[in-house]
């Protein structure tokens, strides 16, 4: 069956990566830019992210910091990586929104399909990344 590209966003931060770690991988940094949380820095943690739907189950899956934060997100097999490379000064961020289904697959919280929601995030990570991170980490 044919699955929906993962969405990725890229973007350089004017913020060393020490900062951009911290503002990505506590709950108190992930509130900021993306959504209120009980995230803890812990693999195999279960939390939960506050989502316009309703709260998100999700669950650390990988942590190596200062460059890689994973975690399962809901209960659709979706999944999201933060990926940091130090730059120095700069550092880069890469964000990966995978685990998606087929296209006509429905998404039950959001009862629509997953090409829809695919469309639909993909737009909303752009602001989250490129506006409300970049304010987050920079500042």
């Amino acid at each position: 069956m044919n699955k929906l590209q993962d969405i990725t966003q890229t973007i350089i931060l004017n913020a060393p990566i020490t900062k951009v770690w911290n503002t990505v991988s506590t709950s108190d940094g992930i509130a900021a830019w993306f959504m209120p949380n009980d995230f803890k820095l812990e693999e195999n943690h279960e939390f939960h992210i506050q989502s316009p739907f309703g709260p998100s189950p999700c669950k650390v899956t990988e942590i190596d910091p200062p460059n890689r934060l994973s975690f399962s997100w809901d209960t659709d097999g979706w999944f999201v990586s933060f990926i940091l490379k130090d730059l120095g000064e700069k550092t880069e961020f890469t964000l990966i929104h995978g685990g998606w289904k087929g296209p006509e697959d429905t998404i039950s919280k959001a009862n629509q399909k997953s090409s829809i929601i695919h469309d639909t995030m993909a737009k909303g990570w752009v602001s989250i990344v490129q506006d409300k991170l970049r304010k987050a980490a920079e500042s």
